[in-house]
């Protein structure tokens, strides 16, 4: 008789002979034999050398290019990033294992097999800021801050390669270009603004701009001598004014299958909810006001967060003293504090609350959903003041791997340290152009270097408490609120409202908790409402009554029964109520 040994051996024996094959496929390349790829771009693409970081994809997948296949999700594919600096045309770049990795960290580790193979070059420009640093950083160029999609980066085509054991140095070359993006156009309710920013230009030392995509109410071009509220829509880039569609449904729309809700044909509920907005906004009782969708992207995201940063510059300024006026002033709105409110989800909820604590005269009210974490005792699952590591709990003797993301069940879909793996891959200095590098950008002082001083280390995790103090007296908004709540409470009273699930996708509720309790006990009181929405995942923006896949798509809509109830019970005398009213 076998022992339970001799059994286990003999099974993987047969095993291995039986699915040989498969075997090889998965064999991982001897460490001899590290893949080696040259990557060069010609002059017909740039006479001039270039800046930027070299991103080498392998995709095994072939439904789309290697270029749009990498992200957060377990079904990423692998990207490989390198830096350059003045690399003329021509002139090779040999990415092999100095080049960091992800999911996969090192190009030796890539399993065996055939594999599609793309390269793309994301160009960094040279900013001379008036602090005195001198960066190298991507500008946005109307994409919203996308390696994959942004104009005048270049990029191969996929070609197929096999790597294994006797792989040789592949060549790629750079030939294509990704070409500009028209402007969006003008529609009778849907009107664009973009405007030079002196502040912003002054501080980044090359023009730098801030735009609007505004949705007009019906009558706007015949009520000439009403005046409007205005709902600022904060949310991250739009090329053009997003949720809002005045054709009906495309009848011959292939449905799509959505991962986020589970639900088949998620892009034509999408369009039937954009054309129910536009018939409520075109109904004779619909109030008439404006809604204005700002963009401040910027060289680290599509997004400023709408304050005043150490790294970025003065973005809220700029919003609130220059864009903020000419949209006023250009689209007949009432101007001023009263009638004026924002609202917002993820990026949009922060600032939506930041904003209005910031500037508390300047708005009436901000409806934030799921906001991005308002207290850094609870920055995702990260507490950036007690904890040493920001990727692992730490027992007695083990670790435990902290999560970034689950699903709508609670499965862990994403780490802390994979996470991070992701953003390195994308670019160093905090040049990824993602989530934890933004707000690194936003919250941190300036590095010695001229890049954001790290809050903790990307490959270690382990936290720099000295910035994580510059965190909290800067910007941890639960902190804010406590040190000065005698002063600013009673212009807060009845204007912050916050709405989050309970199981949100990025643990954005922990932070919300926090803030809450303090809400509770401040003194005077707040006047205003914490929501949770039982089971609800990222985004939960404060509709009971509807699942979260219908209740994000109407923003626009949800919160106007209380803007109204709002302009009614505290506009001051003399206030105009009724030209807006037709």
């Amino acid at each position: 008789m076998l022992t339970r040994s001799q059994r286990f051996l003999l099974r993987a024996a047969v095993l291995f002979t039986v699915a040989g094959t498969a075997l090889f496929v998965l064999a991982k390349p001897a460490r001899g034999a590290t893949p080696k790829f040259s990557v060069s771009f010609p002059k017909e693409r740039s006479p001039q050398p270039l800046d930027g970081r070299i991103l080498l994809l392998l995709s095994n997948d072939s439904s789309a290019e290697p270029r749009m296949q990498i992200g957060l999700s377990p079904k990423t594919q692998m990207v490989f990033g390198v830096d350059i600096d003045q690399l003329p045309p021509g002139q090779i770049v040999t990415v092999d294992d100095s080049a960091y990795g992800y999911p996969i960290r090192y190009l030796r580790d890539v399993p065996a097999g055939e594999y599609l193979i793309q390269a793309v070059l994301h160009r960094y420009e040279t900013f001379h800021r008036a602090d005195g640093h001198t960066v190298k950083l991507p500008m946005d160029r109307g994409e919203g801050q996308h390696w994959n999609l942004a104009p005048g980066n270049v990029y191969s085509k996929p070609q197929k390669i096999t790597l294994g054991p006797n792989i040789q140095d592949v060549s790629v070359t750079l030939d294509q270009e990704i070409p500009p993006i028209d402007p969006p156009k003008d529609t009778k309710y849907v009107r664009h603004m973009r405007i030079q920013s002196q502040l912003l230009t002054k501080f980044w030392g090359r023009p730098m701009y801030l735009s609007a995509n505004i949705l007009v109410p019906e009558g706007f071009d015949t009520h000439l001598n009403a005046r409007f509220p205005l709902a600022i829509f904060e949310d991250h880039f739009n090329h053009d004014f997003e949720g809002f569609r005045t054709e009906p449904p495309d009848p011959n729309l292939k449905p799509d299958f959505s991962d986020r809700f589970h639900i088949s044909g998620y892009n034509r509920i999408q369009q039937q909810e954009e054309y129910k907005f536009y018939q409520q906004w075109i109904a004779p009782d619909f109030p008439r006001i404006l809604v204005a969708q700002i963009n401040h992207a910027n060289p680290y995201y599509d997004d400023s967060y709408a304050v005043n940063s150490a790294n970025l510059g003065p973005y809220g300024d700029a919003i609130e003293t220059e864009l903020m006026p000419a949209i006023e002033k250009q689209f007949r709105a009432i101007g001023q504090g009263w009638a004026r409110f924002l609202y917002g989800g993820s990026t949009g909820g922060w600032e939506a609350l930041a904003v209005q604590m910031f500037y508390p005269d300047h708005y009436n009210g901000a409806f934030a959903a799921c906001p991005d974490p308002v207290d850094f005792h609870a920055y995702e699952t990260i507490d950036l003041y007690s904890q040493k590591n920001a990727f692992v709990i730490e027992g007695a003797h083990k670790q435990v791997e902290q999560p970034a993301m689950r699903d709508y069940l609670g499965h862990t879909t994403l780490t802390l340290r994979e996470n991070q793996a992701y953003e390195l891959a994308l670019g160093d200095h905090g040049r990824s152009g993602e989530q934890f590098d933004i707000w690194q950008a936003v919250f941190s002082p300036v590095g010695e270097d001229g890049y954001p001083q790290p809050i903790f280390d990307k490959q270690t995790g382990v936290i720099d408490h000295k910035v994580a103090d510059y965190w909290r007296t800067h910007w941890d908004l639960t902190a804010y609120l406590e040190h000065n709540w005698s002063t600013i409470g009673p212009k807060l009273q009845g204007k912050l409202h916050i709405y989050v699930g309970s199981d949100d996708t990025y643990f954005l509720n922990d932070a919300v908790y926090r803030m809450e309790d303090f809400l509770k006990v401040a003194d005077p009181p707040y006047q205003g409402e914490v929501t949770y929405g039982p089971r609800a995942e990222h985004c939960w923006n404060g509709d009971p009554t509807l699942p979260n896949y219908l209740s994000r798509l109407h923003y626009n809509t949800m919160y106007l029964p209380k803007i109204l109830d709002r302009i009614q019970k505290t506009a001051p005398p003399g206030a105009d109520l009724t030209s807006w009213r037709y």
